[in-house]
């Protein structure tokens, strides 16, 4: 067992009222898992987090613990907070390569007639796919890439999430009865209504947001400007050359800043419109990103992009008598900062795809899907979860309220 793992269990206080616990979106039972791991009973911890969480393996690898967790940890106020993170990776991954996959032959022919369609294999996509296969519900995954794991894949950075975590997922998936149909869009070709004319009783719509914004300044379609969330999906084909600039300041701008260092590009430098205070990364991304070379540069509002790199103007910040942030662009000059390649990462929409092609799913001024507390939407039958819902959001945000979804889906294919 990881000596790391124990020695922060010994150190967890095991509190009766788990603050750590509390600002988890899904609940996880921290001091049990660390009296589990003392009792070196790592197969009952495991279950019981996978029971809870069934993407805890990868949670515990890209959560925002500082936030959540790690951050309200009670040792935080005066120390140094227990690395709750340590503790469930450490489990979670000895289970995914133990844990039994074995769906009940009573649950299996209970529901061997209520087939479930799940369109896209994200966080959302995956966490329903293990619950519903639990219960014995024959289901069938839709992805129009080549493998599954949605944003988990395209979307965050090897050095952060090992595919490979994914392929062993997709190995306990395919043991507990899932069909996987990749390389298939829903929506133009094959539509809601030909899922439910082929037998499917119940669709469920994780496609996650995949449109990537626009800053909607000149210059956005140059060849040397790409956006984020294309770039992540596969570095190896861009050519950026030596300096890129990033403009963006959340946690994808920061993957891609440390990406493009890993793949050859020798400059690489994040350019934000406000100050380090204000950046919406987690201070832990930011520190790695400062750890591996990026540059920032701050209060700096782009304008334009041109071929000799990102036009630019200053900005300042201050605050009103009632101490409420004030920015204010300075235009009365605009400047250069020289770079070879541009990469734009404003945060990102749900594709259109699946819900211009159906009827009767109603959607909200952004394009995500509306739905009621159960993940329900307009149309009977159909159920969304994740970032298609919420906009994007965590991985664990996408966990928790998948559950609630897997409960009502659970309960009305039980009354058909």
């Amino acid at each position: 067992m990881s000596s790391h793992a124990i020695e922060e269990a010994a150190r967890c206080l095991k509190c009766k009222k788990p603050l750590c616990q509390q600002a988890c979106p899904v609940s996880t039972n921290i001091p049990e898992m660390a009296r589990l791991i003392e009792a070196h009973k790592i197969d009952e911890a495991g279950t019981m987090l996978f029971d809870n969480n069934p993407l805890s393996v990868i949670c515990a690898l890209i959560c925002p613990h500082e936030n959540q967790c790690e951050g309200n940890c009670i040792l935080n106020r005066k120390g140094e907070p227990i690395h709750v993170s340590t503790m469930e990776h450490y489990v979670s991954d000895f289970y995914l390569s133990r844990m039994k996959n074995k769906v009940p032959e009573a649950s299996i022919e209970k529901n061997k007639d209520k087939e479930i369609a799940i369109v896209g294999s994200g966080p959302s996509g995956l966490t329903l796919a293990f619950l519903m296969a639990k219960k014995g519900y024959p289901v069938t995954i839709f992805d129009n890439h080549d493998k599954i794991g949605g944003v988990l894949r395209y979307g965050i950075p090897e050095f952060r999430l090992p595919k490979s975590i994914i392929d062993r997922m997709k190995v306990s998936l395919k043991e507990m009865g899932v069909t996987i149909r990749p390389n298939t869009l829903i929506g133009p070709n094959i539509t809601l209504d030909d899922l439910f004319i082929d037998g499917y009783k119940a669709v469920f719509v994780g496609t996650g947001v995949w449109k990537p914004n626009r800053l909607r300044i000149k210059g956005e379609t140059k060849g040397h400007v790409h956006f984020a969330i294309d770039y992540l999906k596969n570095p190896e084909v861009y050519d950026l050359g030596s300096k890129v600039v990033i403009i963006g300041g959340g946690n994808v701008a920061m993957d891609v800043a440390r990406s493009v260092l890993r793949h050859g590009v020798e400059t690489s430098v994040v350019l934000y419109r406000k100050g380090a205070d204000q950046l919406p990364a987690l201070r832990e991304e930011i520190r790695y990103t400062k750890l591996d070379g990026v540059q920032f540069e701050f209060y700096k509002s782009p304008v334009e992009i041109t071929r000799e790199g990102v036009l630019y103007q200053n900005t300042s910040f201050s605050e009103d008598k009632e101490g409420n942030p004030i920015f204010e662009v300075d235009e009365s000059a605009t400047y250069l900062y020289e770079a070879d390649s541009i990469i734009i990462a404003a945060s990102q929409g749900p594709q259109a795809n699946i819900i211009s092609s159906s009827k009767g799913i109603d959607t909200n001024a952004r394009g995500l899907v509306q739905v009621d507390r159960s993940g329900q939407t307009t149309r009977e039958g159909v159920y969304a979860a994740g970032d298609v819902v919420t906009g994007a959001k965590t991985v664990v945000e996408a966990v928790r309220w998948t559950k609630e979804t897997a409960k009502a889906m659970d309960d009305y294919l039980t009354h058909l």
